[in-house]
């Protein structure tokens, strides 16, 4: 007996992806027998429901609508027999696993100026530096810009990351006309508040500018000089865990008043959980530098989300939102009421969460996340797509590609869909061209060392073009780790921190990196809310369009030795190569493109 469903496919599911609540939904399966059929449909940990299906010409279908956000999973049962999903989520007879279905709220909805763009992650001690720094007591003040950051444990077996560079918002505000060249729309920083670490995520203080940055006036300068130029700000919220070398744990007493490590009549006492005061207390992943907070704490939580709190205070400054540190660390009670916060202090501010799974369905520490029920995240690092897109360059399989894309089209709602932060690289992980160079190097002492050759360098660069063709055309907004357009190479951390070379640039892949930004920006709706449409993919090649209304865009990668042949209704112009084709075009082995119908 034939069976067909696929919920990608708009005649079998009049919605793509994620519903609201009380949406109207239907399915529609394609059977050529049977007797009767059920949607067996569960919310999350509940008991199936076997609802009924009407017959019709071509198969059975049914309307229903759900009323309660969460998760759902379901599959049909034709005359007794249970039918759900392969892994290319076609249907499967006596298959275990279920389609799954995400409902969130009606009013959903994710900020429509960071849609279409183009993001830039700046790690701010080692993109520009202009000025001189200040000196503070336990810090290393490096004179030699694009040196190796000290990785190196000192005689007490700690590695202090407290060696600094020395960029600063002076130097950002000087390099935004480049940043501008690139088409950027969203610049990403990672933390810039008050920290004795060159990475700053053990904050020191949250209402304070760390002074090697600059002041609260020179980060309020970089805000505006950016939005002059179309650019918004986004900054990292690091809400999970504080620095023991804080205003609030001051283990060391280097700040004035009581901090919790002190005294147990500290004010800030509770925003932590000891278990042995004063040395046992839980910190992230067991760092005792990182001491973590206590998300109940009312005393926390008027801090960061009152009006006079933490996240409404650098919205005043005019920023575009916050990235959260370790999402699946905040518990959902918290990140509901940092989304209400921030969407009070302005509605049309972001938030992405750091989050390296299928956030639909992400379990963290027994639970099950709301992140996408609507009322915590926008939207996520997009880890998933960055593995799969790895996968695809180093392999030429597109198959996990695919399937990638397909789970996120139908897991996601489509307004976090459209603000996924498509990464290739971050701060932490090894930079796309060390990894598409494929060059080993087993413990910190090589990874110091080692460098791709010339002519590593070069086939590399290509395969990180293709990548980045990807990076930019897929659903969501492409992330671009500062200097990874610059064919920077870095190992893990810290070698993937190293700073920008700014006396030698790689004219060649900045060019491609600003051409893409450019095919997005004229792209419009295409590449903001575009429907993604997969035409072919097979034997390494992969070919896809970007649709809006009659626009579209059509993108072609083909990472294997065979040669394809594409019929053309009409005459096309390849973007990126600037080539006309007319009723047909060849497409090369290891070649990529772009292109659209001439008007």
């Amino acid at each position: 007996m034939k069976f067909y469903f696929h919920p990608l496919d708009k005649k079998c599911k009049n919605k793509t992806g994620a519903i609201a609540e009380g949406e109207e939904l239907t399915l529609n399966v394609f059977a050529d027998g049977g007797q009767n059929c059920f949607l067996d449909l569960n919310q999350d940990g509940q008991p199936a429901e076997a609802i009924p299906m009407q017959k019709t010409p071509f198969g059975w279908t049914v309307t229903l609508k759900i009323n309660q956000t969460g998760l759902y999973f379901y599959r049909f049962i034709l005359d007794g027999t249970y039918i759900g999903r392969d892994k290319d989520r076609q249907a499967q007879f006596n298959s275990e696993l279920a389609y799954q279905l995400t409902v969130h709220t009606q009013d959903f909805t994710t900020p429509a100026w960071f849609k279409g763009g183009v993001m830039y992650q700046i790690f701010p001690d080692r993109f520009a530096k202009s000025g001189e720094n200040p000196a503070i007591d336990g810090r290393i003040l490096r004179s030699d810009w694009g040196g190796t950051p000290e990785f190196r444990p000192n005689a007490q077996g700690i590695v202090k990351n407290n060696d600094f560079f020395g960029g600063n918002f002076k130097g950002i505000i000087e390099k935004l006309d480049y940043l501008q060249s690139l088409h950027v729309t969203t610049i990403y920083l990672n933390p810039i508040f008050e920290s004795n670490s060159n990475h700053r995520y053990d904050t020191g203080n949250y209402k304070k500018i760390d002074p090697l940055l600059g002041s609260k006036a020179d980060f309020e300068r970089l805000v505006a000089e950016a939005k002059k130029r179309g650019i918004h700000v986004i900054l990292d919220g690091v809400f999970n865990h504080t620095g023991d070398d804080s205003v609030y744990f001051n283990r060391y007493g280097n700040y004035d008043g009581l901090g919790a490590y002190q005294s147990q009549q500290s004010p800030y006492f509770d925003w932590y959980n000891f278990y042995a005061y004063p040395n046992g207390y839980d910190s992230w992943w067991g760092i005792q530098t990182l001491p973590a907070v206590n998300e109940r704490s009312q005393s926390y939580q008027n801090f960061i989300f009152g009006e006079d709190g933490v996240l409404k205070h650098w919205l005043k400054t005019g920023i575009g939102g916050y990235r959260l540190d370790v999402a699946d660390e905040l518990p959902d009670f918290f990140l509901k009421k940092l989304r209400a916060s921030v969407k009070e202090g302005n509605p049309d501010a972001l938030i992405i969460g750091e989050v390296w799974e299928d956030a639909t369905n992400k379990v963290a520490y027994g639970q099950r996340r709301e992140y996408f029920h609507g009322e915590e995240l926008d939207s996520i690092m997009n880890y998933p797509l960055k593995n799969a897109i790895i996968d695809y360059i180093l392999t030429g399989n597109v198959e996990i590609l695919t399937q990638t894309v397909a789970m996120l089209l139908d897991h996601y709602p489509k307004c976090a869909l459209d603000c996924l932060m498509n990464i290739l690289s971050t701060h932490d992980t090894a930079r796309i061209l060390t990894v598409l160079g494929e060059k080993p190097a087993y413990n910190k002492e090589q990874m110091a060392i080692t460098a791709l050759t010339d002519q590593e360098r070069k086939a590399a660069i290509e395969k990180v073009k293709m990548a980045a063709l990807l990076q930019y055309t897929l659903p969501g907004v492409p992330c671009v780790y500062y200097g990874d357009e610059n064919a920077m190479e870095g190992y893990s951390d810290p070698f993937c921190r190293k700073c920008f070379d700014w006396n030698n640039l790689n004219q060649d892949l900045i060019g491609f990196y600003q051409k893409l930004g450019e095919i997005r920006q004229n792209a419009g709706e295409a590449m903001k809310t575009g429907e993604y449409v997969q035409i072919f993919a097979k034997d390494g090649c992969i070919v896809f369009a970007r649709v809006d209304k009659e626009v579209k865009y059509y993108v072609y990668l083909n990472n294997g030795r065979n040669k394809f042949d594409i019929s053309l209704d009409g005459s096309y112009h390849d973007l990126l190569l600037d080539r006309e084709y007319n009723q047909k075009m060849e497409i090369s082995p290891y070649s990529y493109g772009i292109f659209r119908k001439n008007r």
